[in-house]
C-alpha cells in the first residue's frame, strides 16, 4: 500500500473519532489558532528570576528514596509525599518569574521544590527528583536526564531551562549547541501530537502552553480514566488529527518518547504508582487543569501533587517504560515521518525504524532510546540534528554504564 493512500485511510478513519462534537462547550478552532485565553498563556517571553533557590536541600528526617547528589536511591516507595510535617516541599505556585514548560511531571516537582523553584535545574535534581517525588528507577531517571540536558541544555554547567530558551542562565561560555532552547524547544523532547500542547507550526510557535480542549479531548477519550489502551487510543486521535490539520506535522524517531511519556500518566501520576487508580481528579491536579464552568477546562496555574498521595512502591524501570511504549503502539501502529504537503507524507528510517514502521520489541526501543541521545537523529525529512563530539561523549558517559546490559551496540567517544 502506497504511503499516499494510507494517508487518505487514515485521515478518513479521524472523521470517526469523537474529537470535539462530543465535548460540550468546545470550540474546535483552539486546535487551530495560535491564541489562547489569557488566562491559559504561561509566558509570551523568557522570564528572568534573579534568585534561583535551586531544589530543597536533602534532609535526612524526610528522606524519600534517598536519593541525592545523582546516585541511585533505596528503590523504596509506597511513600507520602510530602511527608507529613515537610514543610520545605509543600505546595507553591510559580510567580512571573518563574519557568515552566510542556511537562506537567517536572512543573508539580518545581512547584513542590524537588526542582528548583525558578525552572532552572539541573542533572542532578532531575535524577534525584524524579527517584524522591514519583520513585522512577535510577536507569531511567539518568536517562531521562541525559536526554533533556543534552538536547535543550548544556553539558557543560549541567543546566536545563524547564521551559523557554534561558541560555544566558544555563549556558557556559560559548554554549556547544548554540541557543539552548529549553525543554520549549520543537522536535527534541517536545513533539507533535503532545496530550495537551498544540503542533508547533498552527500555533505559531507556541507547542508547551495547556490546551483545555485537548485535555478535555483526552479525557473524554479516555473515559476519564487514563489507562494503557485508553491513552494509546487517545495518542493514534492526536497523530491523526495533527496528520489531517497540520502541513508540517513531523513525527520523527524522537517521537518514541511521547509513548512514554503517556505511560508516566497511569504508571508514575496515579497514588501508589501503578497500583493506583489514574482518575481524572488525580490526572487534572498533575496538570493544572480545572473546570471552566461551560464543559470545558482551563488552566489554573497550580500543577501540583494531588492531597494524600503515596509515590509508586516499586522503581518504574527503563524496561518497564520500553514494555509500555511497545503496547501503546502495538494496539494502533502508526508511520513515522511527516507531510510534505496535502495528502502526501514521507516516511524516516532510524535504528529500528525502517520505511516509517517500528520493529517493536522491548529490546529494539530499548536500543532507539540510546541512539535518541547519542546520534545524529532526524529533525525534520530534510535535517538531522548534529550533535557536537562533547555533546555526545557526555551523554555517552551517562548512559553507557545504564545501557550496558541491554545487548545495544554502545558507542566509544
Amino acid at each position: 500500500m502506497s504511503v499516499s493512500i494510507l494517508v487518505a485511510i487514515l485521515t478518513a478513519t479521524a472523521a470517526a473519532f469523537p474529537f470535539v462534537s462530543d465535548l460540550p462547550g468546545v470550540d474546535s478552532s483552539a486546535f487551530r489558532s495560535a491564541k489562547r485565553p489569557s488566562n491559559d498563556k504561561r509566558q509570551s517571553s523568557c522570564p528572568f528570576n534573579p534568585n534561583h533557590p535551586g531544589a530543597a536541600p536533602y534532609n535526612p528526617k524526610y528522606p524519600y528514596t534517598g536519593a541525592r547528589d545523582g546516585l541511585p536511591g533505596t528503590g523504596i516507595g509506597g511513600i507520602k509525599v510530602p511527608a507529613d510535617g515537610d514543610t520545605a516541599h509543600a505546595f507553591e505556585a510559580p510567580g512571573p518569574n518563574d519557568i515552566r514548560g510542556p511537562c506537567p511531571g517536572l512543573n508539580a516537582a518545581a512547584n513542590h521544590h524537588f526542582l528548583s523553584h525558578d525552572g532552572i535545574t539541573t542533572f542532578n535534581e532531575l535524577v534525584d527528583a524524579q527517584q524522591n517525588l514519583y520513585n522512577v528507577g535510577y536507569d531511567l531517571a539518568v536517562t531521562l536526564a541525559t536526554l533533556g540536558v543534552g538536547l535543550d541544555g548544556d553539558v557543560v554547567t549541567g543546566k536545563l531551562s524547564l521551559g523557554c530558551d534561558a541560555t544566558s542562565r544555563t549556558a557556559a561560555t560559548g554554549s556547544l549547541l548554540g541557543r539552548e532552547l529549553g525543554l520549549n524547544g520543537h522536535n527534541k523532547f517536545e513533539s507533535d501530537t503532545s496530550l495537551t500542547r498544540n503542533d508547533f507550526f498552527p500555533a505559531a510557535g507556541d507547542d508547551y502552553t495547556f490546551n483545555g480542549t485537548l485535555f478535555g479531548m483526552m479525557a473524554s477519550t479516555c473515559h476519564n480514566t487514563f489507562n494503557r489502551d485508553n491513552l494509546a487510543l487517545y495518542r493514534l486521535q492526536r497523530y491523526q488529527q495533527s496528520l489531517a490539520s497540520n502541513p508540517n506535522f513531523y513525527f520523527g524517531p524522537k517521537s518514541l518518547l511521547l509513548y512514554g511519556a503517556a505511560s508516566f500518566l497511569y504508571e508514575l501520576f496515579p497514588s501508589f504508582g501503578n497500583a493506583g487508580v489514574p482518575d481524572l481528579a488525580t490526572i487534572s491536579s498533575f496538570f493544572g487543569a480545572e473546570s471552566d464552568g461551560k464543559g470545558g477546562w482551563r488552566f489554573n496555574n497550580r500543577e501540583r501533587i494531588p492531597p494524600n498521595w503515596y509515590n509508586r512502591k516499586t522503581p518504574y524501570t527503563l524496561t518497564e517504560t520500553a514494555v509500555e511504549i511497545v503496547a501503546q503502539y502495538l494496539e494502533h501502529p502508526v508511520l513515522f515521518g511527516g507531510n510534505t504537503g496535502k495528502g502526501s507524507f514521507d516516511t524516516v528510517s532510524f535504528g529500528s525504524i525502517e520505511g516509517g514502521n517500528l520493529k517493536a520489541t522491548t529490546a529494539n526501543v530499548l536500543c532507539l532510546i540510546y541512539q535518541l541521545a547519542v546520534d545524529d537523529v532526524p529533525s525534520s525529512l530534510s535535517g538531522v540534528l548534529e550533535l557536537p563530539l562533547q555533546v555526545v561523549g557526555w551523554a555517552v558517559g551517562k548512559l553507557n554504564p545504564v545501557f550496558k546490559d541491554f545487548g545495544c551496540p554502545l558507542k566509544i567517544v
